[in-house]
């Protein structure tokens, strides 16, 4: 065997917490310092103590406010979903054009756009809808994101 390969070993090594000696242990160091053991640990104690590690917490809580702008999105996304439930007086497509879907039951967003995917010459087939109502209601729909 190689000699002097091995560290030195201390068999009464103290451990220190916050400057206080806690306890003796054997190690490779003559001194240990720790910021928690188990007279501070809170499974032990029963008390709650926040120990922030190189930011950890900062991390968590930025963690947690992107998670609660995400759901905050979602909720908005899934409104603007909800818009298909929307009457067509919303759209303000003028009089006439309104009154040329209420006039062929077309009363909701949704409607419209069952009609839209049809093509584009169901809407217009529409008597009182023309390229102007069209392209109003192509418009709206691209602003509430309903097509692209």
């Amino acid at each position: 065997m190689k000699k002097d390969i091995h560290p030195k070993w201390y068999p009464d090594a103290k451990v220190l917490v916050n400057g206080e000696h806690v306890m003796t242990v054997g190690s490779t160091s003559p001194e240990l310092r720790v910021e928690i053991w188990s007279g501070t640990h809170p499974f032990y104690t029963g008390t709650q103590r926040l120990v922030d590690t190189e930011g950890q917490v900062d991390r968590f809580l930025k963690r947690l406010q992107r998670r609660e702008q995400i759901q905050a999105e979602k909720v908005t996304v899934e409104e603007k979903k909800s818009s298909v439930s929307l009457s067509v007086e919303a759209m303000e497509l003028g009089t006439r054009a309104t009154k040329a879907l209420v006039a062929a039951e077309v009363t909701t967003v949704g409607d419209v756009l069952a009609l839209l995917e049809q093509g584009e010459d169901a809407l217009i087939a529409l008597p009182g809808i023309g390229q102007k109502a069209l392209i109003d209601i192509k418009r709206f729909l691209r602003a509430e994101e309903l097509i692209s």
